[in-house]
């Protein structure tokens, strides 16, 4: 296999380099990022509808460890307060 992807050997390829990837999703976001200007409207509609999926999971990521990190520094600082006395 030549892609840079560990993508099984039925996994969708770029119409446009043969790039092989292992979801649909990556695949729209490979396209737009790569090749926008060649894209049809459907296409374009997959990268928009893929990217601004991308992008609420990266945020809800965000906010989770956030959550996380604050649980943690209470944690250790009650820790602490209860121990140094």
């Amino acid at each position: 296999m030549t892609g840079k992807t560990d993508a099984p050997a039925d996994a969708p390829r770029c119409s446009y380099c043969g790039e092989p990837f292992p979801s649909e999703r990556l695949r729209a976001l490979h396209r737009g990022l790569e090749h926008y200007d060649s894209l049809g409207d459907d296409e374009r509609a997959a990268y928009e509808d893929a990217y601004h999926s991308e992008t609420e999971d990266i945020r809800s990521f965000r906010l989770r460890a956030l959550v996380v990190l604050v649980a943690l520094y209470f944690g250790f600082l009650m820790t602490y307060a209860v121990v140094a006395v």
